[in-house]
């Protein structure tokens, strides 16, 4: 890892950062105004921790704890059990993309100086993710309040050696991997173990990735309806702009722009778009729809971009006026919602998109050969597929219940209320990867469909860019052939982006 800095202040961090550090190497420093920040803050949890004052997860234990007092030769302990005894998590550890953001966004809340951490023990944080080693992190765990405890346990005991990390490709011991970097392990002073483990990071981090890649996934979503349209004969009617300014959505707008860009110029329409007035609602409706779960993802855009620039341990400290306050900015009610909304707008994507491909495979509502094959009987064609996306989208349907609706009370009924937000940003992630293999599947059914007509009729701009950009891939099926390969060719140029490329190339950027 190396090259380029993203710099901390706790302020500015953006989404297009995380990705940076998350997935292209970029490290990571602190600011010098950072820097100051953090160690008066610490200057005053050391003050403190000399004292006999009672102040909560300093001189006390934790949660249901807070009302045992901690003798001064025991302070520095209580933060190492504290790490210890809560990395208890299971499951399949996060990818590595996800715990460099996760690693990313601890450092920046922990950079605002409201957290009593020391300047080193966070710089030795900060070593870590540079270095590129990597804690596992187990997946399962979280109940998203008091924040993330268990999984930023299992990352937070990576500074005192402890545990297992991703290094250069390989699992190996944490203290062998601080070894081969030339770094130690650390010994934590008071109150920097709660600190590490105490807030939203985990959801943070994986919802702001899943954002991130949801939000091209909109974009191919568009595409794959103009393909889908032109494939079917569908007309344009729906899609024309004084309709949509008179409800002033912006997704709905955006969409149904997408679409008039994507088949300007096409033959298939100018030919078919008399045979009839209005089309089925999987094709009529695509910017509402399309759009709607747009607007859905704005809302939880606003959320994260709030939380990844937050501070959300406890207790806080507040240097200027020398006081500690606890609250609750652990809680991760904003995103456990907010994640909860997105596995729900996701869904809706590969709703829409099973209903298309339901009516291509479908000679008497497309009008084109059965299955989408020449010589179907002998073949089946494109068959099953639909099936598989009828199957994800059922999935969907279960995985979409919202998990904020669910509180189960912990540490002894202290922690009476949490929000479930770990698990909402996991099956949120499911979800978006469902939709990513319909969409695919529909693109591989829509190219098909396409053929049919480019023989005599040229497709609009943008759905011929695309359609050659699949056709790159994949050739057209005149027999039945293994599928599974073919999806996976597909799914893979939807998942670098290649078809979203292709088509703005053509005709600049979508929306």
């Amino acid at each position: 890892m190396g090259g380029e800095m993203i710099v901390l202040d706790g302020l500015s961090l953006t989404l297009r950062d995380i990705v940076r550090v998350a997935r292209e190497g970029c490290g990571a420093r602190l600011s010098d105004e950072a820097v100051t920040a953090v160690k008066e803050a610490n200057a005053l949890v050391e003050e403190w921790a000399a004292s006999d004052e009672v102040v909560y997860g300093i001189t006390t234990g934790f949660g249901d704890l807070a009302s045992v007092k901690i003798s001064p030769r025991d302070r520095r302990m209580l933060q190492e059990n504290l790490l210890r005894s809560h990395a208890c998590g299971v499951g399949i550890p996060y990818p590595v993309d996800v715990t460099r953001a996760i690693m990313l966004l601890r450092v920046n809340t922990l950079s605002r100086g409201h957290s009593g951490i020391s300047h080193a023990t966070l710089s030795g944080l900060i070593d870590l993710l540079n270095a590129g080693i990597h804690p596992l992190i187990p997946c399962q765990g979280s109940v998203g309040a008091s924040g993330d405890l268990c999984p930023l346990s299992h990352l937070a005991i990576a500074l005192l050696g402890d545990g297992e990390a991703e290094y250069k490709g390989r699992i190996v011991p944490v203290r062998k991997a601080l070894a081969a970097a030339g770094l130690k392990p650390l010994s934590l002073g008071a109150k920097e173990g709660l600190a590490l483990n105490n807030g939203t990071t985990v959801m943070n981090a994986v919802g702001a990735l899943a954002l991130v890649d949801a939000l091209r996934l909109a974009k191919t979503a568009d595409i794959v309806a103009a393909m889908s349209m032109e494939g079917l004969h569908g007309v344009p009617w729906a899609y024309d702009a004084r309709t949509h300014e008179l409800r002033a959505y912006r997704g709905q707008n955006d969409v149904a722009s997408n679409i008039r860009r994507l088949i300007e110029d096409s033959e298939i329409v100018e030919r078919h778009k008399r045979d009839r007035v209005q089309d089925a609602y999987s094709l009529r409706c695509v910017p509402q729809v399309h759009g709607a779960s747009r607007d859905a993802l704005s809302y939880i855009r606003s959320v994260i971009e709030v939380e990844i620039n937050s501070v959300t341990d406890n207790p806080l400290i507040f240097p200027k006026d020398r006081e500690v306050l606890s609250g609750g900015n652990f809680h991760g009610q904003p995103l456990a919602l907010a994640m909860d909304f997105f596995g729900i707008a996701m869904a809706e994507f590969a709703d829409i998109s099973e209903r298309r491909q339901a009516r291509m495979v479908d000679a008497s509502l497309s009008g084109l050969p059965p299955f989408l094959i020449e010589g179907s009987g002998l073949n089946s064609g494109f068959m099953i597929p639909q099936y598989t996306s009828a199957a994800l989208v059922s999935e969907n349907k279960v995985l979409a219940h919202p998990s904020s609706v669910d509180s189960i009370p912990t540490s002894a009924n202290q922690e009476d209320h949490v929000s479930m937000g770990g698990y909402a940003a996991r099956k949120a992630v499911n979800i978006l990867e469902n939709v990513r293999k319909v969409l695919a599947i529909e693109m591989l059914l829509a190219a098909q469909a396409l053929d049919f007509s480019r023989l005599s009729m040229k497709p609009g701009r943008g759905t011929l860019a695309a359609h050659e950009c699949v056709r790159g891939a994949i050739p057209y099926i005149r027999k039945d052939e293994y599928l599974h390969p073919l999806i996976e060719r597909v799914l893979e140029l939807t998942e670098r982006g290649s078809v979203i490329d292709a088509v703005e190339a053509e005709i600049g950027e979508l929306a």
